[in-house]
């Protein structure tokens, strides 16, 4: 095994690791916008349960679909966001064990005798 695989490998894993954190952040963005659309949904209800807007069917069923629509998207993000985050914890596993397969030297280091 030459000293370039492992270099190589790591550049991989390196790249995958990007790719998941951009995979998080947007599991994390719709996460937070999910929440967002059940709070909107139950206020939006509670109003119609008040009558502050009377009766408007319209609003009614589109309250529901936000709240149902926002845990379903909320639901599928967290479990997407679990296995990305442990596909994650892998490749820095990964990277770490091929880090300390390679002969590092330091800068200055002699040469044994």
């Amino acid at each position: 095994m030459t000293e370039d695989e492992p270099i190589d490998e790591i550049s991989m894993i390196e790249a995958r690791l990007e790719h998941l954190a951009g995979v998080a952040e947007r599991c994390r963005k719709i996460i937070l916008v999910s929440k967002a659309a059940i709070a909107g949904g139950i206020v939006l209800l509670i109003i119609m349960i008040l009558g502050l807007f009377g009766p408007n069917q319209v609003v009614a069923i589109g309250s529901i679909a936000l709240v149902l629509g926002g845990i379903v998207s909320l639901g599928s993000n967290v479990s997407t966001l679990q296995q990305t985050s442990a596909a994650i914890s892998a490749a820095e596993l990964a990277r770490s064990e091929l880090i300390d397969r390679i002969d590092l030297k330091l800068i200055g280091e002699s040469a044994p005798s």
